[in-house]
């Protein structure tokens, strides 16, 4: 018997469907048969969107803690790479010199 290939929808996709169940354009078994996805699947999503609906509101000016922890982590890497090439410089700057000296 053949795996079935699990299907990706996109957010976008999905939020066309459950926006149209929710205005009630079709009912939920005509939105799943156009769409080819169960009846279950919609509810998920339909539940989904109900449980993050307040997340729309929030201010998005403040990034969320993971974010700047992750921007913390960044910014400490971008810091020692920069060290690091400032060593570089210094050390091609001096064997430059050291070459230069060693020609005369």
């Amino acid at each position: 018997m053949a795996k079935r290939k699990e299907r990706n929808f996109t957010p976008e996709f999905k939020a066309k469907v459950v926006l149209e169940a929710i205005r009630g354009e079709s009912s939920q078994a005509e939105l799943c048969r156009r769409h080819n996805i169960s009846e279950e699947q919609l509810s998920k999503w339909k539940q989904q969107l109900l449980e993050n609906a307040a997340s729309v509101f929030e201010s998005s000016g403040k990034p969320s803690k993971d974010a700047t922890e992750r921007i913390a982590q960044l910014e400490q890497h971008v810091g020692r790479l920069a060290v690091a090439l400032d060593i570089q410089k210094k050390a091609s700057t001096l064997l430059s010199e050291m070459d230069r000296k060693d020609e005369k």
